[in-house]
């Protein structure tokens, strides 16, 4: 009974041995076998491998396009415009074993940190040697490019590859927003007031024209109106004298009832003048006065 059973655990050992010895590498993956730590074989090929169970450890790193993003990131631009950075990176393992080497069983979480380490300097590198307005305008691939290309050399160390770094957020600290946006409100005010200012003087011009025009019209009216009426005036002259001309008599005793009709108004009808007065001529009589009184 007990030979039984040492059998039965010698066979479940050999089992358990026997699938201990083996192992898979997905195509996703790449993998290292080490012996006591030390590197012996770089597996990149997708398949099912053997190992000797307690003496060899196998490490799998995947071997996909990793992303990465930053933490916020203060940045001092040349202009001495503080600028809160957030950037993103993706990145992917070219040398396992260099990998292995340079960032030890912490793996791709270490590697994260390590790389962070880096975009942050080149970072802090390039974006401090440009304007903020370089930053915050959409044509700043040039920029991204060139912090790709140093955290590119510097992450060859760890067995990484940089393939892309972007700038995915640039805005001003907290603290400089409130500022910003009263002095940006401030601008706009004054710029509203300065066309506040020459609205009103282009509506001064216009009145101004306006009123101009309306006092040469006028002018002109008044000058038109004196030229008729003094046109009509000399032609009522003519006619009076062209009718004094051909008939003294009727021009003088015209003359007589328009004094009258003057003198004798409701407001105007006293007179002090002598009985003998030649005023009083066609009263006396139907005919024009002649040479002496009339009887």
């Amino acid at each position: 009974m007990r030979r039984n059973q040492i059998l039965i655990a010698g066979a479940v050992a050999v089992v358990l041995i026997a699938l201990n010895a083996f192992y898979i590498v997905d195509e996703r993956e790449k993998a290292l076998r080490l012996w006591f730590g030390e590197v012996t074989a770089e597996i990149t090929e997708p398949g099912l491998y053997f190992k000797i169970p307690v003496f060899h450890e196998i490490a799998k790193y995947d071997d996909r396009i990793l992303p990465l993003d930053t933490q916020p990131l203060e940045v001092t631009p040349a202009d001495d415009r503080r600028l809160v950075v957030e950037a993103f990176a993706r990145w992917r393992i070219s040398d396992a074993t260099q990998f292995r080497r340079a960032v030890g069983a912490s793996g791709i979480e270490g590697a994260r940190q390590r790389l962070q380490r880096i975009l942050n300097a080149q970072l802090r590198a390039v974006l401090g040697g440009v304007d903020s307005g370089a930053i915050l305008s959409t044509d700043r691939a040039a920029l991204m490019n060139q912090i790709r290309d140093k955290a590119r050399a510097e992450a060859n160390a760890l067995g990484v590859q940089v393939i892309d770094v972007r700038i995915k957020k640039a805005d001003l600290p907290e603290q400089n927003l409130k500022a910003t946006y009263e002095r940006m409100r401030a601008e706009r005010e004054r710029e509203a007031a300065d066309e506040i200012a020459r609205g009103k003087e282009a509506a001064q011009r216009v009145r101004a024209q306006a009123d101009r025009t309306v006092v040469e019209t006028t002018s002109e009216a008044q000058k038109q109106a004196e030229i008729t009426r003094g046109e009509a005036d000399a032609r009522r002259n003519a006619i009076f004298a062209g009718a004094f001309g051909r008939d003294p008599e009727f021009f003088a005793f015209y003359r007589s009832l328009t004094a009258y009709e003057n003198s004798l108004k409701a407001e105007n009808s006293t007179l002090v003048i002598t009985p003998d007065s030649e005023f009083f001529d066609y009263l006396k009589s139907n005919k024009a006065p002649t040479d002496g009184p009339a009887e």
